[in-house]
């Protein structure tokens, strides 16, 4: 990963919650919050597919019972055993969720997006604005969602460092996420004002002179938005 625009920091205390150190004078904090634990065991942990799966899997025994001749009541007898070993594996997928959410914590300023990830060992993602070519929605039943945050190309953190907090099959160029959030419109329309906010501050810092439109980076002025998303 790039490090000249972005700053990796792991630590074991906080100068404040989700912030390695305070914030500097005039940055000022949009908003802050973490993953539900129960939209991320469903999304990245697959907490009801594995659940669809032990169902099926008990429901199979006891028909192949039955059609080997055995009783109804032998035949759901003998599948029982599954039961507890299905119930403690969807305990510890659900466990681990929960315990990924606890330790996560996002935080958007007028600046950046700070990612504190990281359950055994608290690692802090601090990813300026002016690095943020755009932002894709991912919206599910009831509000809830993630925000995917596409970085500029020379910008690289490794998918296995980010999980799961990066989109689904973005191996090639990892996309951090800020992954099960309970309102994501609500926080979609904070980091969309952001980042444009922040692109007319780099187009008026940028301008050239003689009346030639500015060029960010080189090529055409982006334009960054929160779009929607495929899953």
């Amino acid at each position: 990963m790039s490090r000249r625009a972005m700053r990796v920091t792991e630590h074991d205390q906080e100068a404040q919650p989700g912030l390695p150190e305070p914030l500097p004078a005039g940055e000022r904090m949009l908003w802050q919050g973490a993953p539900d634990w129960r939209v991320l065991a469903q999304r990245s942990f697959h907490l009801r597919k594995l659940a669809v799966y032990f169902a099926v899997l008990i429901a199979w025994r006891v028909v192949s019972s039955l059609h080997d001749g055995a009783p109804l009541a032998q035949a759901l007898a003998g599948s029982l055993w599954t039961l507890p070993l299905a119930a403690a594996a969807l305990g510890i997928v659900a466990a681990l969720a929960a315990l990924v959410a606890r330790t996560t914590l996002y935080t958007l300023t007028d600046r950046r997006v700070v990612m504190r990830i990281g359950v055994v060992l608290s690692v802090t993602f601090n990813l300026p604005l002016r690095r943020i070519e755009s932002a894709r929605m991912h919206t599910l039943p009831g509000g809830a969602g993630d925000l995917a945050l596409v970085l500029d190309p020379s910008d690289r953190i490794g998918y296995v460092h980010l999980w799961p907090h990066a989109r689904p099959w973005r191996f090639e160029r990892p996309e951090p996420t800020l992954r099960a959030l309970r309102d994501v419109q609500a926080v979609a329309r904070l980091l969309g004002d952001a980042l444009a906010a922040s692109t007319a501050a780099g187009s008026t810092t940028m301008s050239a002179p003689r009346g030639t439109p500015s060029q960010a980076r080189g090529g055409a002025a982006r334009q960054p938005a929160v779009a929607r998303a495929a899953a």
